[in-house]
Protein backbone atom coordinates (compact mmCIF):
# COMPACT_ATOMS: atom_id res chain seq x y z
CA UNK A 1 0.00 0.00 0.00
CA UNK A 2 1.59 3.43 -1.12
CA UNK A 3 2.57 5.88 2.05
CA UNK A 4 0.25 8.18 0.80
CA UNK A 5 -2.79 5.70 0.90
CA UNK A 6 -1.73 4.33 4.27
CA UNK A 7 -1.52 7.96 5.92
CA UNK A 8 -5.12 8.50 4.79
CA UNK A 9 -6.06 5.57 6.80
CA UNK A 10 -4.60 6.20 9.86
CA UNK A 11 -5.90 9.74 9.35
CA UNK A 12 -9.54 8.10 8.88
CA UNK A 13 -9.02 6.27 11.65
CA UNK A 14 -7.91 9.26 14.07
CA UNK A 15 -10.71 11.51 12.95
CA UNK A 16 -13.09 8.48 14.29
CA UNK A 17 -11.57 8.82 17.57
CA UNK A 18 -11.66 12.28 17.97
CA UNK A 19 -15.25 12.32 16.67
CA UNK A 20 -15.71 9.35 19.28
CA UNK A 21 -14.62 11.05 22.39
CA UNK A 22 -16.51 14.22 21.63
CA UNK A 23 -19.72 12.90 22.98
CA UNK A 24 -17.89 12.12 26.32
CA UNK A 25 -16.81 15.53 26.58
CA UNK A 26 -19.59 16.45 25.72
CA UNK A 27 -21.29 14.75 28.37
CA UNK A 28 -18.81 16.04 30.93
CA UNK A 29 -18.84 19.59 29.48
CA UNK A 30 -22.95 19.74 30.37
CA UNK A 31 -22.60 18.39 34.11
CA UNK A 32 -21.28 22.01 34.91
CA UNK A 33 -22.41 24.19 32.17
CA UNK A 34 -25.92 24.94 31.05
CA UNK A 35 -26.19 23.22 27.68
CA UNK A 36 -26.38 25.98 25.49
CA UNK A 37 -23.48 27.59 27.18
CA UNK A 38 -21.43 24.71 26.22
CA UNK A 39 -22.31 24.59 22.40
CA UNK A 40 -21.69 28.30 22.40
CA UNK A 41 -17.87 28.57 23.48
CA UNK A 42 -17.69 25.74 21.63
CA UNK A 43 -18.58 27.08 17.91
CA UNK A 44 -16.69 30.37 19.28
CA UNK A 45 -14.32 28.20 19.65
CA UNK A 46 -14.60 26.85 16.29
CA UNK A 47 -15.25 30.29 14.20
CA UNK A 48 -11.99 31.93 15.94
CA UNK A 49 -9.91 29.05 14.72
CA UNK A 50 -11.10 29.17 11.61
CA UNK A 51 -11.35 33.35 11.25
CA UNK A 52 -7.22 32.47 11.98
CA UNK A 53 -6.98 29.57 8.55
CA UNK A 54 -9.47 31.70 6.85
CA UNK A 55 -6.44 32.53 4.22
CA UNK A 56 -6.84 28.92 3.14
CA UNK A 57 -10.20 28.59 3.12
CA UNK A 58 -11.17 31.38 1.30
CA UNK A 59 -10.96 29.83 -2.31
CA UNK A 60 -12.69 26.52 -1.28
CA UNK A 61 -16.21 27.83 -2.70
CA UNK A 62 -17.81 28.96 -5.66
CA UNK A 63 -21.30 31.05 -4.84
CA UNK A 64 -23.87 31.13 -7.36
CA UNK A 65 -27.41 32.39 -6.81
CA UNK A 66 -29.68 31.03 -4.49
CA UNK A 67 -27.41 29.43 -2.73
CA UNK A 68 -28.23 31.07 0.34
CA UNK A 69 -31.32 29.36 0.99
CA UNK A 70 -29.57 25.74 1.25
CA UNK A 71 -26.70 27.27 3.08
CA UNK A 72 -29.41 28.38 5.71
CA UNK A 73 -30.91 25.64 5.61
CA UNK A 74 -27.97 23.81 6.16
CA UNK A 75 -26.84 25.52 9.06
CA UNK A 76 -30.41 25.50 10.35
CA UNK A 77 -30.44 21.62 10.52
CA UNK A 78 -26.88 21.47 12.27
CA UNK A 79 -25.62 23.18 14.32
CA UNK A 80 -28.64 24.55 15.40
CA UNK A 81 -31.47 22.26 15.81
CA UNK A 82 -28.60 19.01 15.57
CA UNK A 83 -26.96 20.25 18.93
CA UNK A 84 -29.70 21.70 20.80
CA UNK A 85 -31.20 18.60 20.74
CA UNK A 86 -27.99 16.76 21.22
CA UNK A 87 -27.04 18.56 24.46
CA UNK A 88 -30.23 18.07 26.06
CA UNK A 89 -29.68 14.51 25.19
CA UNK A 90 -26.58 13.78 27.07
CA UNK A 91 -27.97 15.59 30.29
CA UNK A 92 -30.48 12.97 30.04
CA UNK A 93 -28.96 9.28 28.89
CA UNK A 94 -25.65 7.98 28.68
CA UNK A 95 -22.22 8.92 25.66
CA UNK A 96 -22.64 5.24 24.84
CA UNK A 97 -26.38 5.18 24.52
CA UNK A 98 -26.05 8.53 22.51
CA UNK A 99 -22.94 7.34 20.40
CA UNK A 100 -24.84 4.25 19.28
CA UNK A 101 -27.97 5.71 17.89
CA UNK A 102 -25.53 7.71 15.45
CA UNK A 103 -25.01 4.34 13.48
CA UNK A 104 -28.64 4.95 12.81
CA UNK A 105 -27.87 8.21 10.53
CA UNK A 106 -26.38 6.26 7.30
CA UNK A 107 -30.06 4.27 7.45
CA UNK A 108 -31.94 7.56 8.22
CA UNK A 109 -30.45 8.93 5.35
CA UNK A 110 -31.15 6.03 2.98
CA UNK A 111 -34.91 6.47 3.70
CA UNK A 112 -34.93 10.38 3.39
CA UNK A 113 -33.69 9.99 -0.24
CA UNK A 114 -35.78 7.29 -1.53
CA UNK A 115 -38.78 9.30 -0.72
CA UNK A 116 -37.36 12.84 -1.37
CA UNK A 117 -34.50 12.28 -3.77
CA UNK A 118 -36.24 9.21 -4.92
CA UNK A 119 -32.41 7.33 -4.83
CA UNK A 120 -33.01 3.73 -5.18
CA UNK A 121 -33.44 1.74 -2.03
CA UNK A 122 -32.80 -2.17 -1.29
CA UNK A 123 -35.27 -4.47 0.23
CA UNK A 124 -31.81 -5.56 1.97
CA UNK A 125 -31.59 -2.05 3.35
CA UNK A 126 -35.05 -1.70 4.04
CA UNK A 127 -34.77 -4.72 6.42
CA UNK A 128 -31.56 -3.57 7.74
CA UNK A 129 -33.12 -0.12 9.10
CA UNK A 130 -36.37 -2.30 10.77
CA UNK A 131 -33.83 -4.23 12.19
CA UNK A 132 -31.39 -1.31 13.86
CA UNK A 133 -34.31 0.05 14.97
CA UNK A 134 -35.87 -2.59 16.81
CA UNK A 135 -32.30 -2.70 18.51
CA UNK A 136 -32.25 0.89 19.53
CA UNK A 137 -35.63 0.64 21.09
CA UNK A 138 -34.45 -2.32 22.81
CA UNK A 139 -30.65 -0.99 24.04
CA UNK A 140 -33.17 2.08 25.26
CA UNK A 141 -35.73 -0.33 27.20
CA UNK A 142 -32.85 -2.70 28.43
CA UNK A 143 -31.35 0.18 30.99
CA UNK A 144 -31.67 1.28 33.75
CA UNK A 145 -31.47 5.03 35.06
CA UNK A 146 -28.23 5.90 36.51
CA UNK A 147 -26.24 8.77 37.34
CA UNK A 148 -25.13 8.44 33.67
CA UNK A 149 -28.12 7.99 32.02
CA UNK A 150 -31.29 9.58 34.52
CA UNK A 151 -33.59 9.41 32.34
CA UNK A 152 -32.46 7.29 29.00
CA UNK A 153 -35.82 7.09 27.40
CA UNK A 154 -36.13 10.74 27.20
CA UNK A 155 -32.51 11.53 26.26
CA UNK A 156 -32.61 8.88 23.69
CA UNK A 157 -35.62 10.17 22.02
CA UNK A 158 -33.76 13.47 22.18
CA UNK A 159 -30.39 11.96 20.54
CA UNK A 160 -32.87 10.34 17.62
CA UNK A 161 -34.26 13.90 16.98
CA UNK A 162 -30.39 15.39 16.46
CA UNK A 163 -30.02 12.13 14.24
CA UNK A 164 -33.33 13.64 11.93
CA UNK A 165 -31.61 17.25 11.74
CA UNK A 166 -28.88 15.60 10.66
CA UNK A 167 -30.48 13.79 7.92
CA UNK A 168 -31.72 17.27 6.87
CA UNK A 169 -27.74 18.53 6.91
CA UNK A 170 -27.03 15.84 4.77
CA UNK A 171 -29.21 16.10 2.29
CA UNK A 172 -28.49 20.13 2.11
CA UNK A 173 -24.36 19.17 2.08
CA UNK A 174 -24.91 16.81 -0.64
CA UNK A 175 -25.86 19.66 -3.41
CA UNK A 176 -23.12 22.22 -1.68
CA UNK A 177 -20.51 20.28 -1.43
CA UNK A 178 -20.71 20.34 -5.74
CA UNK A 179 -19.43 24.13 -4.76
CA UNK A 180 -18.05 24.24 -1.29
CA UNK A 181 -15.40 22.58 0.20
CA UNK A 182 -15.64 20.39 3.70
CA UNK A 183 -13.53 23.27 5.33
CA UNK A 184 -15.84 25.88 4.27
CA UNK A 185 -18.84 24.41 5.18
CA UNK A 186 -17.58 23.62 8.99
CA UNK A 187 -16.43 27.09 8.91
CA UNK A 188 -19.82 28.44 8.02
CA UNK A 189 -21.41 25.87 10.23
CA UNK A 190 -19.09 27.28 13.36
CA UNK A 191 -19.83 30.79 12.32
CA UNK A 192 -23.55 30.85 12.27
CA UNK A 193 -23.47 28.47 15.21
CA UNK A 194 -21.72 31.13 17.42
CA UNK A 195 -23.99 33.99 16.19
CA UNK A 196 -27.52 31.63 17.00
CA UNK A 197 -26.53 30.34 19.97
CA UNK A 198 -25.06 33.57 21.57
CA UNK A 199 -28.69 34.59 22.69
CA UNK A 200 -29.45 30.89 24.39
CA UNK A 201 -26.06 31.26 25.81
CA UNK A 202 -27.22 34.87 27.43
CA UNK A 203 -30.81 33.21 28.60
CA UNK A 204 -28.62 30.33 30.21
CA UNK A 205 -27.78 30.45 34.22
CA UNK A 206 -23.91 31.49 34.05
CA UNK A 207 -21.38 29.65 36.69
CA UNK A 208 -19.68 32.19 38.71
CA UNK A 209 -16.67 30.52 36.98
CA UNK A 210 -15.72 27.80 34.45
CA UNK A 211 -13.05 25.21 36.39
CA UNK A 212 -9.81 25.00 33.95
CA UNK A 213 -11.43 21.06 33.32
CA UNK A 214 -14.17 22.58 31.62
CA UNK A 215 -12.64 25.06 29.98
CA UNK A 216 -10.40 22.77 28.51
CA UNK A 217 -12.73 20.24 27.67
CA UNK A 218 -14.51 23.52 25.30
CA UNK A 219 -11.27 24.05 23.53
CA UNK A 220 -10.74 20.05 22.90
CA UNK A 221 -15.04 20.35 21.33
CA UNK A 222 -13.56 23.74 19.31
CA UNK A 223 -10.23 22.54 18.05
CA UNK A 224 -10.10 18.88 18.01
CA UNK A 225 -13.49 17.26 17.98
CA UNK A 226 -14.07 19.86 15.05
CA UNK A 227 -11.02 21.25 13.10
CA UNK A 228 -8.61 18.29 13.73
CA UNK A 229 -11.02 15.71 12.70
CA UNK A 230 -12.72 17.15 9.70
CA UNK A 231 -9.12 18.76 8.33
CA UNK A 232 -8.30 14.63 8.92
CA UNK A 233 -11.38 13.70 6.84
CA UNK A 234 -10.60 16.44 4.29
CA UNK A 235 -7.50 15.00 4.18
CA UNK A 236 -8.25 11.59 3.60
CA UNK A 237 -10.29 12.36 0.92
CA UNK A 238 -7.52 13.98 -1.64
CA UNK A 239 -6.16 9.94 -1.87
CA UNK A 240 -9.00 7.84 -1.33
CA UNK A 241 -13.07 6.96 -2.50
CA UNK A 242 -15.85 9.37 -0.59
CA UNK A 243 -17.51 5.64 -0.09
CA UNK A 244 -14.68 4.32 1.55
CA UNK A 245 -13.80 7.38 3.79
CA UNK A 246 -17.75 6.75 4.73
CA UNK A 247 -17.41 3.91 5.58
CA UNK A 248 -15.17 4.88 8.29
CA UNK A 249 -18.40 6.40 10.32
CA UNK A 250 -19.47 2.92 11.33
CA UNK A 251 -16.93 2.80 13.73
CA UNK A 252 -18.31 6.16 15.98
CA UNK A 253 -20.50 3.62 17.84
CA UNK A 254 -17.97 1.70 19.01
CA UNK A 255 -15.44 3.93 19.68
CA UNK A 256 -17.73 6.40 21.54
CA UNK A 257 -19.17 3.12 23.95
CA UNK A 258 -15.11 2.55 24.19
CA UNK A 259 -14.33 5.57 25.57
CA UNK A 260 -17.45 6.05 28.13
CA UNK A 261 -16.95 2.43 29.67
CA UNK A 262 -12.97 3.58 30.39
CA UNK A 263 -13.70 7.63 30.87
CA UNK A 264 -17.08 7.74 32.99
CA UNK A 265 -17.62 4.11 34.03
CA UNK A 266 -20.49 3.73 32.04
CA UNK A 267 -21.72 -0.33 32.56
CA UNK A 268 -23.44 -2.08 29.53
CA UNK A 269 -25.62 -5.08 30.85
CA UNK A 270 -26.15 -8.51 28.57
CA UNK A 271 -29.56 -7.12 27.43
CA UNK A 272 -28.16 -4.05 26.32
CA UNK A 273 -25.25 -6.21 24.96
CA UNK A 274 -27.81 -8.26 22.70
CA UNK A 275 -29.52 -4.92 21.15
CA UNK A 276 -26.23 -3.23 20.80
CA UNK A 277 -25.60 -6.27 18.20
CA UNK A 278 -28.83 -5.93 16.48
CA UNK A 279 -28.13 -2.73 15.75
CA UNK A 280 -24.99 -3.27 13.98
CA UNK A 281 -26.49 -6.33 12.56
CA UNK A 282 -29.03 -3.45 10.93
CA UNK A 283 -26.32 -1.05 10.05
CA UNK A 284 -24.45 -4.27 8.19
CA UNK A 285 -27.75 -5.43 6.07
CA UNK A 286 -28.39 -1.93 5.18
CA UNK A 287 -25.33 -1.98 3.26
CA UNK A 288 -25.06 -2.35 -0.34
CA UNK A 289 -22.49 -4.79 -1.40
CA UNK A 290 -21.06 -2.80 -4.24
CA UNK A 291 -21.04 1.03 -3.66
CA UNK A 292 -22.65 3.60 -5.81
CA UNK A 293 -19.96 6.47 -6.15
CA UNK A 294 -20.51 9.12 -3.94
CA UNK A 295 -19.20 12.94 -4.33
CA UNK A 296 -15.39 12.99 -3.47
CA UNK A 297 -15.85 16.13 -1.33
CA UNK A 298 -19.10 15.18 1.03
CA UNK A 299 -17.82 15.69 4.89
CA UNK A 300 -20.23 13.75 7.25
CA UNK A 301 -22.30 15.52 9.89
CA UNK A 302 -21.05 16.77 13.27
CA UNK A 303 -21.28 14.48 16.06
CA UNK A 304 -21.21 14.96 19.94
Amino acid sequence: MPNTTLRAHLALLLAMLMWGTSFIALKLAVTELAPMIVIFLRMCVGALTFLVVWPWLRHGFNYQKGDWKLLGGMALFEPCLYFIFEAQALKYTSAGQAGMITAMLPLMVAVAAFFLLKERTLLRQWIGFGVAVVGVVAMTLAGNDNDQAPNAILGNVLELLAMVAAVGYTLAVKQLTRRYSAFFITAFQACVGAVFFFPLALMSDWPQQISLTTFGIIVYLGLVATLGAYGLYNYSLTYLKASVSASYTNLLPAFTLMFSMLLLGERVNLWQWLAIGLVFFGVFLSQEKRQQPVPPEAPPPITG
